[in-house]
């Protein structure tokens, strides 16, 4: 979910090595934002604070270098603040693991593709757009996906939302993308009958960087 947006978003546009500064910067951004969960999870224990300045502190440097060399990108800053913002609210009252906090996180994470797209010089920013929605639609579909097998795997509303939820996907990316639409037909039947499996989340995990990458290349190179 980190990786996957990114490196479409500057493929799309073509690589520069300001993304080799921005990955580093958003994987960094997240390591403070994972510290940061932790210590507010913990009641703000002091055992926490460390881990929160140190990625929170390179984040900070790592950004500020990646705005210097592309100043444009600073427009992107204020779409993030609403998915960080719930995600540090659901980590501090221990609700992280609702569907609220995932699907928000998912937000956040599909926006990164329209910031590397923009950062590679990119213009057209409707497939940008498009590109984004797709990983959003992907890695929403798998929040509903994992819980249905793991921790709500009693629950069939999960099961259900998650069937209905790439049917639905599939449905509507068939506008820009008849092969991407076809990928998200075959994630919902995967939707349906891989949870009648029980799989181990190992299982699930080696799977989805098969999932992942199909979705980011079919829409890579259809899109």
């Amino acid at each position: 979910m980190l990786a996957s947006p990114l490196l479409l978003g500057a493929l799309a546009a073509g690589l520069r090595w300001v993304h080799l500064l921005l990955g580093t910067f958003w994987f960094a951004g997240y390591f403070a934002f994972h510290a940061t969960s932790l210590w507010l999870k913990s009641g703000r224990k002091a055992r926490f604070v460390r881990p929160v300045q140190v990625y929170a502190g390179s984040a900070t440097v790592l950004g500020l270098l990646t705005v210097v060399l592309a100043t444009g990108l600073l427009r992107w800053a204020p779409f993030f603040l609403l998915p960080l913002g719930v995600g540090l609210w659901a980590a501090a009252h221990r609700r992280e693991r609702d569907l609220l906090a995932g699907v928000t996180t998912v937000v956040g994470s599909a926006l990164m593709t329209v910031v590397a797209y923009d950062a590679g010089g990119g213009t057209d920013l409707r497939r940008a757009a498009w590109l984004a929605l797709g990983q959003f639609l992907y890695f929403a579909g798998t929040v509903f996906y994992v819980k249905s097998m793991i921790r709500e795997r009693d629950d069939p509303r999960y099961l259900a939302g998650s069937i209905a939820f790439h049917a639905a996907s599939a449905v509507g990316l068939a506008v820009v993308s008849v092969p991407l639409a076809a990928i998200f037909a075959a994630l919902t039947l995967r939707a349906w009958w891989v949870p009648r499996l029980g799989w181990t989340p190992k299982q699930v995990g080696i799977a989805e960087i098969v999932a992942t990458t199909a979705v980011a290349l079919v829409s890579l190179f259809t899109i």
